[in-house]
């Protein structure tokens, strides 16, 4: 596969370009202290985080990562998730850092000429107030977020509406991402797919999910490309 004729990279947020979990934390732990609920450390939440805001507040209530077919009060939920965004909004940038390598790489790449942009399943409200936070909102020409559109990744909706928006061909872009979702909504609809190996990928092996290629660093990405 030759990357270097690649027009686009789209990129993953939380666990690829940012160690957003410490923020994370800090605000689900003060939702649940609002509740009086049993607060959790920042190992247990981080593979809670990549699934959007609605599914982590949803873990955090129950206490585990896996929910499927488990119920909780919509009216309990609907509380704790507007207490949620609420405190995460005066968190963002607090403890949230760059991964090493990846403010000089982003840099990098749009010199060397390739369009940059983000896909994210964080709620979209945040994405811009974090890029300008982390001095990295005008390296990208276009970001979704979670709730941008009715389907968020794995599902492939927004890897073609960046490419529609952005007027490229799904074989023109390629995406970088640190979670199974990233991978599962690439190979939705023929798009190639890297993965990072740290991120937060429910403690699972990237690898499993067979993206085109694998990277440790995020700085291997100017071997790439």
């Amino acid at each position: 596969m030759n990357l270097k004729a690649k027009k686009a990279i789209l990129f993953d947020l939380d666990g690829t370009l940012i160690d957003s979990v410490p923020d994370l934390a800090l605000a689900v732990n003060e939702m649940l202290r609002q509740l009086g609920r049993q607060t959790f450390s920042e190992d247990t939440i981080r593979y809670w985080v990549g699934n959007g805001a609605q599914t982590l507040v949803k873990r955090a209530l129950l206490g585990k990562r896996d929910i499927e077919g488990k119920q909780i009060d919509e009216a309990l939920f609907e509380d704790a998730l507007a207490r949620f965004l609420a405190a995460y909004k005066k968190h963002l940038c607090e403890a949230t850092r760059p991964y090493p390598h990846v403010s000089e790489t982003l840099k990098e790449l749009k010199a060397r000429g390739y369009r940059l942009a983000i896909v994210t399943n964080k709620p979209e409200q945040f994405v811009g107030p974090i890029l300008e936070g982390l001095g990295m909102g005008e390296l990208f020409e276009a970001w979704l977020g979670g709730d941008s559109l009715p389907k968020k990744k794995p599902d492939p909706l927004p890897l073609l509406h960046l490419c529609e928006t952005m007027q490229l061909k799904v074989e023109d872009a390629v995406i970088v991402g640190d979670s199974k979702n990233d991978i599962l909504a690439a190979k939705a609809c023929g798009m190639a797919s890297i993965g990072v190996t740290y991120g937060y990928n429910y403690g699972e092996s990237i690898e499993v999910y067979k993206p085109d290629v694998v990277i440790e660093d995020f700085g291997e990405l100017l071997e790439l490309f």
